[in-house]
């Protein structure tokens, strides 16, 4: 079945699942500022809402709206900056 995930006292939850491309999660994020870690190569879409984001090595933020996607590299840290709450699909590659 479905595993679930919360993170941040609620603020971030998520629903993992099987993909044909592979492992994923959907999950809402509510307004705040997160430091998330990675330990696989990550494909982050949003699908509703905004997300600001700061990848590693870089020093500014980069705004991402509805279906657009960003890559993480593996074993890294990045932020993420929402407004109000936003929902995304991560695959892990």
């Amino acid at each position: 079945m479905f595993k679930t995930n919360e993170y941040f006292d609620g603020k971030v939850k998520s629903i993992a699942f099987e993909t044909a491309e592979g492992p994923a999660t959907v999950g809402v994020m509510a307004k705040g500022e997160y430091v998330f870690g990675t330990s696989t190569v990550e494909h982050m879409t949003v699908t509703s809402g905004a997300m600001e984001v700061k990848l590693p090595g870089e020093t500014q933020w980069k705004t991402y709206r509805e279906f657009q996607t960003f890559i993480v590299p593996k074993d890294v840290k990045f932020s993420v900056r929402v407004d109000g709450d936003t929902s995304y699909r991560c695959l892990y590659k």
